[in-house]
């Protein structure tokens, strides 16, 4: 991976294209579009090496002109500046077109106050920029339908989108915290949504099934929750718009089961944001590991995109991390926030075809060659060259 220093830009291939919100024009050329790297902690700095080597192939080959710069966030941040998210992060982030972000957090930050974890640093990176929805799609890929824990004739085929709300409920819900009561402690949250951000998030599910299967089913505990009381009652008026779109609601926990039960019945899932964090991670286990599954943040002008697996500390530095998820997020930025669908596209068949042949040890099955984070990287760039 090419160095480059925080705050510095550097201008990566030279193109003759021009973006506009709409489309990408082959006439003069490109304006410069910035993306701003954050590789965070644990195994973070070692998936997004190999990812932006996707991404500077990418750029060469689709004529783009990109400027990068990196920054801290999350532990490390905290361990130089004292915060999980330094202002220069916040601001470069608000100044990006895109941000690719590796991991954050850990074992050794968790004695830590609350406030300054590693995780409120991705947390107020989320709320500043208006990142409402996450996109997490789970899908097989190649014969790795063999990779998974579930029968291959369960997974096969298989092909959902979690859409979670990302900036409301009860991560962000106030009043929180821990607090004596009664002579002994008590800890506390609030699960809130009002209808404005239920609609907002519901509207944006609805077309991405629009583009999808035109079928979306909604995740909620409307039984013993008021909140997603309302948000099933608004999902369905939202749903009168969308009358191409088949809409269904399930319970959280029967969600659960379903997806590992028969995951071909979902196409696109909306849910909260907590249970679509945990929703997402269960969806996972489809492709055997976290280590497949990339994700994009969108709301506001900037999107931000990162693997859905955490930090790993107990692997990193040991070269043994899966880098697909970061690579694959690389795609899915070029699809979002730069119109780009046709790259996305060739990222994937990329990596279908690399895992004909190496694996890494979260995905290995018999008869594949065992390779370690930098050599998956050099694998995918050798596919990419082929298709």
């Amino acid at each position: 991976m090419t160095v480059i220093s925080p705050c510095t830009p550097l201008i990566l291939s030279l193109g003759l294209m021009q973006y506009t919100k709409k489309n990408f024009i082959k006439k003069g050329i490109m304006n410069s579009k910035k993306i701003l790297v954050l590789p965070g902690d644990g195994i973070g700095p070692e998936v997004t090496a190999p990812a932006i080597q996707v991404l500077k192939k990418m750029a060469t080959i689709f004529e783009i002109q990109l400027e990068l710069s990196e920054n801290l966030v999350g532990g490390n941040a905290y361990d130089l500046t004292g915060t999980p998210i330094p202002d220069e992060t916040l601001e470069a982030a608000k100044n990006s077109d895109a941000i690719l972000l590796g991991a954050v957090g850990g074992p050794k930050w968790e004695p830590l106050d609350f406030s300054v974890r590693p995780e409120r640093g991705l947390l107020k990176l989320r709320s500043e920029l208006e990142l409402y929805a996450n996109l997490r799609p789970a899908i097989i890929y190649g014969d790795l339908v063999n990779a998974s824990t579930l029968k291959p004739e369960v997974v096969d085929g298989a092909d959902l989108m979690v859409v979670r709300e990302l900036t409301g409920g009860i991560y962000f819900g106030q009043p929180r915290g821990i607090e004596s009561r009664k002579g002994e402690r008590v800890g506390f949250n609030t699960l809130v949504y009002s209808e404005s951000e239920i609609r907002r998030i519901a509207n944006f599910s609805f077309e991405i099934a629009m583009k999808r299967g035109k079928k979306l089913t909604s995740v909620d505990k409307a039984n013993v929750l008021e909140s997603t009381e309302l948000w099933r009652e608004v999902t369905s008026e939202v749903g009168e718009k969308f009358p191409e779109v088949k809409l269904n609601h399930m319970y959280v926990d029967n969600a659960a089961m379903q997806i590992i039960r028969n995951p071909k019945q979902f196409d696109t899932i909306v849910t909260t944001n907590m249970f679509g964090d945990i929703l997402s991670d269960a969806a996972a286990m489809m492709t055997g590991s976290l280590g497949m599954l990339p994700s994009a943040s969108i709301g506001g002008d900037t999107g931000m995109y990162e693997p859905v697996h955490g930090s790993a500390p107990d692997i990193a530095g040991e070269d043994k991390a899966n880098p697909l998820a970061m690579i694959l997020s690389v795609g899915m930025m070029l699809r979002y926030s730069f119109n780009l669908k046709e790259a996305d596209e060739m990222i994937k068949k990329a990596v279908i075809k690399t895992l004909e042949t190496c694996r890494t040890t979260d995905i290995l099955s018999e008869g594949k060659k065992l390779v370690g984070c930098k050599e998956m990287g050099e694998n995918i760039l050798q596919s990419i060259e082929k298709i």
